[in-house]
């Protein structure tokens, strides 16, 4: 029998009183706003979501008309920030370590480079970094009839960089998931390599092999199935390029901007865990005859992740949500497409609300990521 005086009791029902007060002020929350919106007239519909956008992007890596879809259009939009979010998070993370060590580090020189470097991303507004890098960008760069050119292929200007592309044909799926197959026996192979290491001490080749074994079955089974690799090469036609792909000017600028940006912010992350670490761990690691890098790739880094990686996750959160800031240079993330979807339809609730649960859904998806490596990384309790 459950009785009050009890802490157990006690702690249940001051829990199941907060959960009710919860839902109940989110269910006379949603009422009300459910009677305001009748009160004005306003009916919240999804179907306009499946009819014509009338409106087209300029980056999008399906295949997208103006006479698609607004769901199709918001789809895009999730693609181009998925992509943007990804390349960012792997060019901050690049920076960061970087910056990180070389602030960590006793040279003079690398330590004052990186210490100015991390207090200018820390103290500027990143809207300010992006629009100054893209008007830099848009004024210095030719237009497309002037374009750079790099090795006859590959084209620069104001707009974009053209570059070739593969033409997919038949059988290449089969190719690709062949190599995928590949990579999983390499993966395989290096875990056995380091656990004969682990048992012997002696060092079996892995790099040349690994590169013979993935390039001799690319080459087998593309020769069997008989594919033939081309490429589509952009040619100048009128006012732009016809042909190849393109990756316009605005997401180079908005992927620089967040990696430099954020890159700043890690690289602090990065220096304060290494100096959590000991320094017995890495006058040790000098005294066995390791260099500076070694020790940090071999000794130091892997116990500063433990403190460094909850950090870093937030800042992998933050850059997927700053991608939003491509808004202000055209960029056509989810962002843009919702706010252009909105000036067409009038319809801001539904419009927001859906891409409100896509950027929940991104976001939660990297945190279970970073967590679930956080648990692989961290020491277990004795």
């Amino acid at each position: 029998m459950l009785r009050l005086s009890e802490k157990r009791t006690r702690t249940l029902l001051y829990q199941g009183l907060l959960i009710a007060f919860i839902l109940m002020f989110f269910y006379i929350a949603c009422v009300n706003v459910n009677n305001n919106l009748a009160a004005a007239g306003i009916h919240i519909d999804y179907g306009f979501l499946f009819s014509e956008s009338g409106f087209d992007v300029n980056e999008s890596l399906i295949e997208y008309s103006s006479e698609s879809s607004y769901i199709r259009a918001l789809f895009v939009g999730f693609l181009n920030t998925i992509l943007l979010s990804f390349v960012c998070i792997v060019g901050a993370t690049l920076l960061g370590v970087a910056f990180g060590v070389l602030r960590a580090s006793q040279n003079w020189l690398g330590s004052s480079i990186s210490f100015l470097y991390i207090e200018l991303m820390r103290n500027l507004p990143k809207l300010l970094i992006l629009l100054t890098l893209y008007i830099l960008s848009i004024n210095s760069l030719p237009h497309v009839r002037e374009a750079y050119q790099f090795f006859g292929v590959f084209h620069l200007s104001n707009r974009a960089l053209y570059f070739p592309t593969l033409i997919w044909q038949e059988h290449m799926i089969t190719v690709f998931l062949t190599c995928v197959a590949a990579l999983i026996v390499v993966y395989i192979y290096r875990r056995y390599v380091n656990h004969f290491k682990d048992k012997t001490g002696q060092d079996l080749p892995f790099l040349w092999p690994s590169f013979l074994f993935v390039g001799f079955v690319f080459f087998l089974v593309s020769m069997i199935l008989g594919v033939n690799y081309s490429f589509d090469f952009p040619a100048l036609q009128g006012f732009n390029f016809a042909g190849g792909g393109e990756v316009s000017v605005q997401f180079f600028v908005l992927a620089f901007t967040l990696s430099i940006y954020h890159g700043g912010q890690i690289a602090e992350l990065v220096r304060g865990g290494i100096q959590s670490i000991s320094k017995g761990q890495e006058e040790a690691a000098r005294a066995i005859g390791l260099s500076y890098l070694q020790t940090m790739r071999l000794v130091v880094l892997p116990q500063a992740l433990r403190v460094i990686i909850p950090p870093i996750g937030n800042q992998y959160l933050n850059i997927t949500k700053n991608t939003s800031i491509g808004l202000a240079v055209g960029f056509s993330d989810l962002v843009s497409v919702m706010n252009t979807s909105i000036n067409q339809t009038f319809r801001p609730i539904e419009l927001m609300s859906v891409s409100t649960l896509i950027y929940l859904a991104i976001c939660l998806v990297v945190s279970v990521l970073i967590n679930a490596y956080n648990n692989h990384t961290r020491l277990e309790k004795a």
